[in-house]
């Protein structure tokens, strides 16, 4: 024998009492995460049946989760575009950072020579007097 049918109106009052059962925590099949597949298995149909014939129940649910997946998107590509901010922010701080490195390192090296011609020059027979200027 093979089964009638069930209508639009008779499914989708299912998959809405599908959603009240699962969140209330009286689901048939144990679910305590309310989700496409959980409400499909609740009711005894295919998840892509839920996303084919029924996009308001399917909205529904997405919504119930915490937000749909037009929202997740968007927040996502936000919370990329203010890293992206950041990332480019960095980098330009740290190539700054690199050119004071390059100069401190090149004066650096200019005193360490001159220190080392100040040593020599003291430890040698010819005592260089250094005088102060006058102003």
């Amino acid at each position: 024998m093979t089964q009638q049918r069930k209508t639009s109106v008779a499914r989708k009052k299912e998959l809405k009492l599908a959603i009240f059962r699962i969140e209330r925590g009286r689901s048939q099949y144990g679910s305590t995460k309310l989700s496409i597949s959980s409400v499909a298995r609740e009711v005894g149909v295919t998840a892509p049946l839920i996303h084919n014939h029924y996009p308001t129940i399917a909205a529904l649910i997405r919504t119930k989760q915490g937000a749909s997946s037009r929202e997740q998107r968007d927040a996502k590509q936000t919370e990329l575009a203010e890293e992206r901010r950041k990332s480019a922010q960095l980098r330009s701080e740290l190539k700054e950072e690199r050119s004071k490195v390059a100069k401190l390192a090149t004066l650096n090296e200019m005193l360490q020579i001159e220190n080392d011609e100040l040593k020599g020059a003291r430890n040698s027979d010819n005592i260089v007097v250094l005088e102060p200027k006058n102003c």
